[in-house]
């Protein structure tokens, strides 16, 4: 065996050294101590790994520096464990479970049955800041089972334990640990190479957790944290996390009259007025650019039998996510599990499928293209829910394209067509990503490589950038998801393109082909909204609840200076709703500065004053909200003040009509 190995760098050069090198060694000596000094982790051959690791085969090699979004997401794990072990340093008493890096931070989870206070919080940063300082090198070792459980057990880690004891059930022989200083915890890594690599820790907050999820085990404590590689990012930082907070939907929804939630129905909105307009205004643009698209409407019913989820594969892999109806006529004796044989509906394409099966189709009516805004329910946990982004019963604008595999490609653009139109409309830039086949799956994988070919292959004749998300695709299709990126920089999935070779299968789903031979269809599933409430609270917080006027759900408010100008207020406004606008009239008895004051707080786009110069020309005066110009983007909308409005002169009620008109129009 040789004594070098070679090792090929991102450039496609390659480099020979002494085999069983350690990679930041490697990279000081072969490559510079510039990127030795900016470097993190790294990747051997694409998996993550210290840079302590040796390299002692030929291997490819790529450098994580801390400019890197994985290096950060590394750091954050860092600080999680230095974080356990600060906790465990004051309040000995404390257990330690689990401590992820997630999106903007990482948490970890204690058992105490004294709860953490705000105080305990500072003192817990103040250590963590001492670790850090201390500069204390993350050591990795891989230890048996055996000695894990022992190690863990003289510590009175019964956490601990419970997981290494999982772990060994499934077959592993040895636990990978990670030490600084004289705490321990296994991982599998990749950890930077010190503490004092990790940058600012900033702890954010303590919140319970059930041990695994299950309410029925302990509950814990869970503090979350952020770290960043320097004091700037972190206040950045800091100050999106403050604009979230007051763009917050749970909070502005209410305020403004779009939507409430009460505890009779959890999960479920009450759609105030306001939001109806909005819903509505959404729904009647999404149902008019499919109807132009070669879409039709259809309507379902609520609730199934189970034959049908049966059939699907619903009921063995999703039972638990279903509100399940007993049967009324089953016998009462029966356990009631055996007496639910009916399940409100927690998607539509089950029901879309009967609905292809109705009738004979040829391959002149593919693509057959069907839509809906159905109302679904899913069992979600009362834990999980939060606002609009997480509930039990939602509506979707939901399709389901029955065509020939031969058409795939071109439907695929079609519906990327439509949503580029409907993102556009918002400002909402977004990003694409390929997820591929998963372990557990339907389907032999030639259909697999049919159905990936498609994707990909639609994706590449788009030109479209995406990175691909191995093994997630749904068991019965490979997917494209597509995030958008708000006003915040924060990013949301939103549409997905699913591509189904099992459903036909499984629905016996045919066509008569033009050899006068029966051919299974493809099927794609495909949402661009996703579910309506999910999308609203984007959109909420996106405009910070400042809705563009064709989204308003108020688009202009008339104020009187007196109550002698009322007469004329009345008729403009009835003659702008006539004209199809939504428009109120503010009767209250305020003075004038504070019926403008509040239309501003509603954000309503327009503020239409009426006093004498008005009657006499038959006009309004408006006053455009926060002084954002026609069209302006949603994060000027967001930062204006309501004391902020442009005021556009006394105008004859016809040229209103007619500026409202422009800025009304919706979008698609």
């Amino acid at each position: 065996m040789s004594e070098n190995v070679n090792v090929t760098l991102p450039d496609g050069s390659s480099k020979e050294a002494p085999r069983g090198v350690r990679i930041i060694d490697f990279v000081r000596e072969q490559i510079g101590p510039g990127l030795a000094k900016a470097a993190y982790a790294a990747r051997l051959d694409g998996e993550p790994v210290d840079l302590s690791r040796a390299i002692d085969k030929d291997a490819r090699l790529e450098v994580i520096t801390t400019k890197s979004p994985e290096a950060l997401e590394i750091a954050r794990h860092d600080a999680a464990h230095v974080l356990a072990s600060a906790v465990q340093r004051l309040y000995p008493d404390a257990q330690v479970t689990i401590g992820p890096s997630v999106e903007d931070g990482f948490y970890y989870d204690f058992a105490r049955e004294k709860p953490f206070t705000p105080e305990d919080l500072e003192k817990i940063e103040a250590a963590i800041a001492e670790e850090v300082k201390a500069d204390k090198p993350f050591v990795r070792e891989e230890i048996s089972m055996d000695e894990a459980i022992r190690l863990f057990e003289a510590k009175g880690e019964k956490f601990k334990v419970e997981i290494v004891r999982d772990i060994a059930a499934k077959g592993a022989k040895t636990l990978t640990l990670y030490r600084h200083g004289d705490w321990v915890d296994f991982c599998l890594g990749p950890h930077g190479p010190s503490t004092g690599r990790i940058g600012v820790v900033k702890l954010m907050s303590v919140a319970g957790a059930y041990w695994r999820g299950d309410p029925k085990n302990p509950m814990l404590q869970r503090i979350y944290g952020t770290a960043f590689f320097d004091k700037k990012q972190l206040e950045a930082h800091l100050v999106r996390l403050e604009e979230a907070r007051k763009r917050d939907h749970r909070k502005l929804g209410p305020a403004l009259g779009l939507f409430a939630f009460h505890e009779y129905a959890p999960g479920a909105a009450f759609w105030l007025p306001h939001g109806v307009a909005v819903f509505n205004v959404l729904m009647d643009a999404m149902r008019r650019l499919v109807n132009a698209n070669g879409y039709q409407e259809v309507k379902t019913p609520l609730l199934f039998n189970k034959r049908l989820w049966e059939t699907s594969g619903h009921w063995g892999k999703y039972k638990e996510n279903m509100f399940l109806v007993v049967d009324s006529e089953t016998d009462e004796k029966l356990p009631l599990d055996e007496r639910c044989t009916q399940s409100l509906k927690p998607m539509n394409c089950p029901s879309h499928h009967l609905i292809y099966r109705m009738g004979k189709r040829s391959y002149r009516e593919l693509p057959l293209r069907y839509y809906t805004s159905d109302v679904l329910h899913r069992n979600e946990a009362s834990g999980s829910l939060g606002g609009l982004t997480r509930v039990r019963q939602f509506q979707q604008d939901d399709s389901h394209i029955y065509l020939m595999e031969s058409q795939v490609q071109d439907e695929i653009a079609r519906i990327v067509g439509l949503m580029k139109q409907v993102y556009g409309a918002f400002g909402l830039p977004f990003s694409a990503r390929f997820s591929t086949r998963p372990e557990v799956r339907i389907g032999d994988d030639a259909l697999w490589d049919r159905a990936e070919g498609a994707l990909r292959n639609a994706l590449d004749t788009l030109g479209l950038e995406y990175t691909v998300n191995p093994g997630d695709g749904a068991f019965y299709g490979p997917k494209i998801d597509f995030a958008v990126t708000d006003s915040l920089g924060r990013t949301w999935q939103l549409c997905t393109i699913q591509v189904d070779y099992a459903a036909p299968e499984r629905f016996d789903l045919t066509y008569v082909g033009d050899d006068n031979r029966e051919h299974r269809p493809v099927v794609i599933h495909r949402a661009i909204y996703g579910s309506f409430e999910r999308f609203i609270a984007i959109l909420t917080e996106h405009y910070a609840g400042a809705f563009p006027a064709w989204l308003a759900p108020v688009q202009a408010r008339v104020v009187t200076i007196s109550d002698r100008y009322d007469a004329w207020a009345e008729e403009a406004a009835a003659r702008l709703r006539q004209a199809g606008y939504r428009v109120e009239l503010d009767r209250s008895s305020d003075t004038l500065g504070a019926k403008i004051r509040n239309a501003q707080l509603a954000k309503i786009p327009f503020t239409l004053v009426v006093g004498e110069k008005e009657c006499e020309v038959k006009g309004v005066a408006p006053r455009r909200y926060g002084g954002t110009e026609p069209g302006g983007s949603a994060d000027r909308r967001a930062e204006a003040k309501p004391e902020q409005t442009t005021d556009l002169k006394t105008m004859p009620l016809e040229a209103f009509l007619e500026l409202l008109g422009r800025e009304a129009a919706p979008p698609f």
